[in-house]
């Protein structure tokens, strides 16, 4: 199948490995998970401070089409570098053992998984969704992981009427007030529904790693043949982009300006929204302030690879080291938040 998928982007990685050797720097283009919004804002800042330039790389950002659009692009080679959900590259690796990829840098060390309701709907606890009608859409991230979700605050399913939804109408529906709470990302469903006219103080932000999921969430991946023959570029990537990540963490406001040029059509004061609301809920938690950016606690992530194996029939159950490899990340203090 791998070899399929490469066949099928039909580019050659040494191709896309590095810049000449008489190029002054390495060519690293990066290929996102989805839109240029809100929380891709950083890698577009570090872009355009300089930070990767600092670093002898030469990144463009490009947007994608959802988490799984990453993976095959950096496992061919199409792309040295990519930002995917780690849960789905799990199940990929599962089916493509061979394939050369890996997550280097955790960067949601919260997974924006949520349960987005209405409190005049009487949702604002795990429990209080029995009894009520909850709009999920079936390719839905968030809802992939209810299941865990549930198990893990003793939900009954049976009270829980389930209606498979629409992306287009997911939010439209908790308007109107035909679901009491839908299942989503955070920082999109929410701000989305307060487009629509619900006020903010009715919405409850049920964020499922609050509530016992011990899942992460999106991460830097690489191509791994890249990254043997340049250790030291990945490492200067990950530096850059964590300056990045701190850069627009301390002033928000001009990390979305750098955003407007990659997307006239943006909204910036919706956009600063959403991105606040991913550091505060999904990249600045308390483990990253302690911890610093990058990396991952083994003991909980072994548990989410058991939770993960709750809603998804692994060949072979991974261990950490078959998905996430902290060596390329920079030691000299850079990935700690001040």
């Amino acid at each position: 199948m791998f070899l399929r998928l490469g066949r099928r982007f039909g580019i050659s990685a040494a191709l896309l490995v590095s810049a000449s050797p008489l190029a002054a720097e390495t060519a690293m283009p990066f290929a996102l998970d989805w839109k240029f919004e809100g929380p891709s804002a950083p890698y577009v800042l570090a872009v355009d401070q300089g930070l990767y330039a600092a670093e002898g790389l030469t990144v463009t950002v490009t947007e994608g089409a959802g988490s799984l659009d990453a993976i095959p692009k950096v496992a061919t080679g199409a792309y040295p570098v990519g930002f995917t959900d780690i849960n789905s590259l799990m199940k990929f690796l599962d089916q493509n053992p061979d394939a050369p990829v890996r997550a280097v840098m955790m960067i949601y060390d919260k997974p924006p998984f949520a349960v987005v309701g209405r409190k005049s709907l009487g949702v604002e606890s795990p429990k209080d969704l029995e009894g009520k009608v909850l709009g999920a859409p079936p390719p839905d991230g968030a809802w992939a992981q209810f299941p865990i979700f549930a198990a893990e605050n003793g939900l009954d399913m049976s009270k829980i009427t389930v209606e498979p939804v629409g992306f287009p109408v997911r939010e439209p529906m908790l308007a109107e007030g035909k679901v009491a709470a839908i299942t989503g990302f955070s920082f999109t469903s929410t701000l989305n529904a307060e487009r629509l006219g619900v006020p903010a103080e009715d919405l409850s932000v049920i964020l499922m790693a609050d509530y016992g999921v011990a899942l992460y969430g999106n991460a830097i991946i690489v191509n791994t043949d890249f990254a043997t023959a340049h250790p030291a570029e990945v490492t200067g990537f990950l530096r850059a982009t964590a300056e990045g990540w701190k850069a627009a963490i301390a002033d928000p406001a001009s990390a979305v300006a750098a955003l407007a040029a990659k997307n006239p059509a943006a909204d910036a004061t919706l956009e600063e929204k959403r991105l606040k609301l991913a550091i505060d809920g999904n990249v600045a938690t308390d483990w990253v302030k302690a911890h610093g950016l990058g990396n991952v606690d083994p003991e909980r992530f072994a548990k989410a690879i058991d939770q993960l194996a709750m809603t998804y029939a692994f060949k072979t159950k991974p261990t950490m080291g078959d998905v996430f490899d902290a060596t390329y990340l920079p030691t000299d203090g850079s990935m700690t938040l001040q």
